[in-house]
């Protein structure tokens, strides 16, 4: 599929009420509508492609971006690309799509740093996401490399903006859940950091709490 063809196949598999969703969900700018399931079919057809991803992210509509985001290649990506794109982040959807994709990259633990103490919304949501995935999937990683960032989520969370804190929230809990050391810690800060409020606008989101889901997922993970 050429870019013309993707945009077309975009158009045509939105739908108005994917729209509505959308918009409640944050997305401001241009939007198709196209249902995640959609995507990932368009996706698999288009396999890993860096160029199109690219044209499809410069568009700026929400879909093309979301499309761009499942096609690009995370071994190839070029670190100029990522600090542009990141400026772009406008909504928890894209943000997190993004972060995911980040986080496989060679750039993963040097952007989450910088990010983490951004003061734009998104970029520090996304750097928290990133921090998230690489306690679930980087076992390379010391465990007192986390324990500095579980420090800052215990002073630091109730003062950040609305989304920041739903991502350190995950963060902290990812990190509860990775080993017995830092389940310890996680559990300690959660208890000290209590409700975390998030405004989830006009959707049926609710923020976890750390506590309660770490202790299950941890008590899962050690069943298994």
């Amino acid at each position: 599929m050429n870019f013309q063809e993707i945009i077309n196949e975009l158009k045509k598999k939105g739908s108005e009420q994917n729209r509505k969703k959308y918009r409640r969900h944050g997305v401001k700018n241009e939007v198709y509508g196209v249902s995640f399931t959609n995507l990932k079919r368009i996706a698999v057809k288009i396999k890993n492609n860096n160029f199109l991803a690219e044209q499809l992210w410069n568009t700026g509509n929400h879909d093309a971006r979301m499309l761009a985001v499942k096609i690009v290649d995370p071994k190839k990506i070029l670190e100029v690309d990522i600090d542009s794109r990141v400026s772009d982040l406008d909504n928890y959807i894209i943000t997190d799509a993004f972060s995911e994709v980040i986080s496989k990259t060679m750039f993963a633990r040097k952007k989450m740093e910088k990010w983490v103490n951004s003061e734009n919304e998104w970029t520090a949501s996304a750097g928290w996401n990133i921090l998230a995935h690489l306690a679930m999937e980087d076992n390379d990683i010391p465990d007192d490399y986390f324990v500095s960032y579980m420090k800052i989520i215990s002073e630091e969370i109730h003062n950040k903006k609305n989304r920041v804190k739903y991502s350190m929230n995950n963060a902290l809990i990812a990190l509860g859940i990775k080993n017995k050391k830092l389940n310890g810690h996680a559990l300690k800060i959660g208890k000290y950091i209590g409700k975390v409020t998030v405004d989830h606008g006009d959707t049926s989101c609710k923020t976890p709490d750390a506590v309660d889901y770490i202790n299950k997922a941890f008590e899962r993970k050690n069943m298994k």
